[in-house]
């Protein structure tokens, strides 16, 4: 993590002070639950709740005897013991490091989803507002980078729309596939400990049980959460994407907000860079790159080892806190964008109603042309117009041929833009609702 792209709200998750709270709370539950079932004296586990609950832990003090131990959880044990006294006897009973790291690995990453979600929402509610302003906006569509067909810009913002609601779904999905808990001991036999307090600590974190863990709860888990932050930074990039190209100067349909006393250049005064959306793909290809350690950490020796462990580390952290900046970046992006209308109907006209193209070529069949003939007549009268000879509509009334098959009025008709958006309202439908 690095302050430049990183949230308070997000990067507060994995402070180490936030980390030792929850490891407190992971000991703490258990106690409880052990003192119920009469293992360890009840006021043993009052009193570790009484001294430690509201206690700032010593990292440094944590980090000292770390240093010693080489241990980090035997270090925070040790530390707890200086806080709660002789009754911190009774904590950690039966359990192994393992019931503490991933439990609570599992509880960061749940409440990072849950400020995913609330990003994801920000990004949708950005999308839907300025998809509404411009449903019926045309511009032209583009395949290979080519004019095609004209669409509404609404259109393009909807289809990110009905993207990112999937990724809300996936995220969602995610949060509920990570959301496991194990307190099941050495190798995950529950030879030392109960399995009813593993019942109790996952209830009282916020998870479920983890069915069956080896000492480690399975990395498949982590390895779909952090596929599918990668598959929500893939859809964070094409939007980003899609901004660089429509404010590409020859296009400039579309561009990112340009704040009084901003600069492009240091040598350039002129300069406006889509830099947002340029930061915005590097941001998700860092996102991207922390899958491939993440599906590595699902191979493990036997029960266990701590290969995944430093990974781990690392990706936590930087994939959700990265993840979390763009998707409020990209919200605020979307929000404030500059639209341009006067642009794209001036390169709707830029080829001069090629882009009519294939109402022609229907049209011509409809009226007894074979697909072949037809096809050859619009594309003998295209070319010339792509190479910026002649109009378009012209050269079709003067062609003989095609005349054999259209009037005049109904070469006319196939130049109608309103014909291409008046299905508009029935896609809204389908990705916004009824409503």
């Amino acid at each position: 993590m690095i302050p430049r792209y990183t949230r308070p709200e997000m990067a507060s998750i994995w402070e180490a002070q936030t980390r030792f709270k929850i490891w407190f709370e992971i000991e703490a539950h258990a106690a409880d639950a052990l003192a119920e079932l009469g293992v360890i004296p009840k006021e043993a586990a009052k009193t570790i709740w009484a001294k430690a609950e509201k206690a700032t832990f010593d990292v440094a003090r944590i980090d000292e005897i770390e240093r010693e131990t080489k241990h980090d959880v035997i270090a925070f044990l040790t530390h707890l013991a200086e806080i709660v006294g002789p009754e911190a006897r009774f904590v950690h009973q039966g359990m192994t490091s393992s019931d503490v790291l991933d439990t609570c690995l599992n509880v960061q990453l749940t409440r990072a989803a849950d400020l995913l979600v609330e990003d994801i929402d920000k990004v949708l509610a950005a999308l839907k507002k300025r998809a509404f302003e411009h449903k019926m906006t045309p511009t032209i569509g583009r395949s290979h980078g080519i004019h095609a067909e004209p669409i509404t810009f609404g259109l393009k913002l909807a289809f990110a729309y009905a993207e990112f609601s999937r990724a809300r779904a996936r995220m969602i999905a995610a949060r509920k596939e990570v959301a496991t808990c194990a307190i099941s001991g050495a190798v995950g036999t529950f030879a030392q400990i109960d399995p009813r307090v593993e019942e109790h600590v996952a209830k009282a974190m916020g998870l479920t049980p983890e069915p069956i863990s080896t000492q480690v709860i399975p990395r498949d888990r982590h390895a779909m959460y952090f596929a599918t932050l990668g598959v929500v930074a893939s859809s964070v990039e094409r939007l980003a994407t899609e901004i660089r190209h429509l404010q590409r100067t020859e296009v400039l349909e579309a561009e990112e907000f340009f704040s009084e006393g901003q600069k492009g250049s240091s040598a350039m005064p002129h300069k406006r860079n889509p830099v947002l959306s340029e930061n915005l793909t590097g941001l998700s290809r860092m996102v991207r790159a922390y899958v491939t350690p993440a599906m590595e950490n699902v191979v493990l020796w036997h029960e266990r080892d701590i290969s995944h462990s430093s990974a781990e580390r690392m990706i936590a952290p930087d994939a959700t806190v990265t993840l979390d900046f763009a998707l409020n970046r990209l919200a605020g992006l979307i929000d404030k964008l500059l639209i341009y209308p006067e642009n794209m109907a001036k390169n709707l006209d830029r080829l001069g109603g090629l882009v009519h193209s294939q109402r022609l070529l229907i049209a011509l069949t409809q009226k007894g042309a074979s697909r072949e003939d037809a096809y050859r007549l619009v594309q003998r009268n295209a070319m010339p117009v792509w190479r910026g000879e002649g109009d378009f509509l012209t050269l079709l009334k003067n062609d003989a041929e095609v005349k054999r098959y259209l009037t005049d009025a109904e070469i006319e008709e196939q130049f109608d833009l309103a014909y291409h958006l008046k299905h508009v309202d029935t896609i809204f439908r389908r990705v916004f609702g009824a409503a």
